[in-house]
């Protein structure tokens, strides 16, 4: 390998959910027909950027905005979170109409977007706060065992790892973080090409992979 393709790597690498300066780009499509319910649900899946990327484009889904949820520290820091020790999860908090989609088809397609066989993080992005989970309020977790379940089975329960999880606090992350594949297409494309999300999630899912 070249020199400079070794650069290009070692790039891609540090780019991984990483700080980085955002670019300016066109706001999110406006949502036709939304009945102006709104609820709430959190997702831990590996690197927030993509959890949030493949959310904002599912019909119903007003917004989703990136942060850390299951931790000990209050209002933590990317920096802090990534060395480790707060306990908390990089997760994606996903307001949504109910009248044009469920909870249960949210955690349904969530499970499509990621490799819930991995203990330890998400495609490249490996270490506690990349770790996966649900995580589900009082009245949405008997939703969301249910799917898991039925995920579960599809790839056999002793694999399935990622948890449904308490619903716990949510503290959103820098601005910095927002958007990103949205803002940055570019440097999200090479960043997710480089971690073999694409490849992964096809080995996991077969044709039903829905990540990016």
């Amino acid at each position: 390998m070249s020199r400079r393709a070794v650069a290009s790597l070692v790039v891609l690498v540090l780019a991984a959910c990483s700080p980085g300066e955002p670019a300016a780009g066109a706001p999110p499509a406006s949502q036709a027909g939304d009945s102006g319910r709104r609820e709430v649900a959190v997702f831990a899946g590996g690197c927030f950027w993509s959890v949030e990327a493949n959310f904002e484009r599912m019909p119903g889904v007003i917004s989703a905005v990136s942060g850390f949820a299951g931790g000990r520290v209050s209002a933590p820091t990317y920096n802090q979170v990534v060395r480790g020790g707060t306990g908390h999860l990089e997760a994606v908090q996903v307001t949504f109409d109910p009248a044009r989609v469920s909870y249960r088809q949210l955690v349904d397609r969530f499970w499509l977007t990621i490799d819930p066989t991995d203990p330890d993080g998400q495609f490249c992005d490996q270490g506690p706060s990349y770790a996966t989970a649900v995580f589900a309020s009082p009245a949405q977790k008997p939703a969301a065992e249910a799917s898991r379940r039925a995920a579960a089975a599809r790839l056999g329960d002793a694999r399935f790892v990622t948890p449904v999880r308490d619903a716990a606090r949510f503290w959103p992350a820098e601005a910095y973080h927002q958007d990103f594949a949205r803002l940055n297409p570019v440097r999200y494309g090479g960043y997710s090409r480089f971690c073999g999300r694409a490849a992964r999630l096809r080995a996991v899912w077969g044709e039903a992979a829905a990540g990016n």
